[in-house]
């Protein structure tokens, strides 16, 4: 699963072939345009993309239990257009998560559903692997084997997981079309 920027793309790979994919357009960038537009209608208070991002690795988790935390955000007051300091806690972003997490939930269940039989053994076996900057989010690991009932793991390094693997993959390719020649 890899939750990217822009999309969340979950792949059941399987002898260096793709068995089952889809693909949801709730990543990242859907959860920061959550928090922004949360902030303007709950506070009357305008952040940026930057800002909501912070926001979002600081005190955003997963729809798991946790501690609750604090963060003090300045944004521009709509009203009076001069600088605004307000104070968010983790529950609320949470709160405004929900529905990109749930979105891309449903994606991964979608996917699942479509397996193989033959690969449903090695899923429950070995696992989903997270990738991608929204694998950082936290808690969402223990969430999704909550609710799929599968284990999930964070790749080593999910921000470069996608690179390194297309890296291999090349690799793989150009062999073989050596060994071929």
């Amino acid at each position: 699963v890899d939750i990217g920027g822009g999309t969340t793309e979950v792949g059941i790979i399987s002898f260096g072939g793709v068995v089952a994919s889809n693909t949801v357009k709730a990543a990242g960038d859907r959860m920061d345009e959550a928090i922004i537009h949360f902030v303007r209608k709950e506070y009357n208070v305008i952040i940026g993309e930057p800002t909501a991002e912070l926001i979002k690795m600081t005190i955003g988790h997963a729809l798991v239990p946790h501690a609750v935390e604090q963060m003090q955000v300045t944004g521009r007051d709509v009203v009076s257009g001069l600088p605004k300091t307000i104070y968010l806690s983790s529950t609320q972003v949470q709160g405004v998560l929900t529905e990109s997490l749930e979105t891309i939930l449903e994606a991964i269940r979608a996917t699942l559903e479509t397996c193989p039989p033959e690969l449903a053994g090695d899923i429950v076996d070995h696992g989903v692997i997270l990738t991608g900057g929204g694998a950082l989010l936290k808690g969402i690991s223990e969430w999704l084997t909550q609710v799929i009932e599968v284990p999930v793991h964070l790749a080593p390094e999910p921000l470069q997981s996608v690179a390194i693997g297309t890296g291999k993959s090349y690799i793989v390719s150009d062999r073989k079309q050596k060994l071929a020649k």
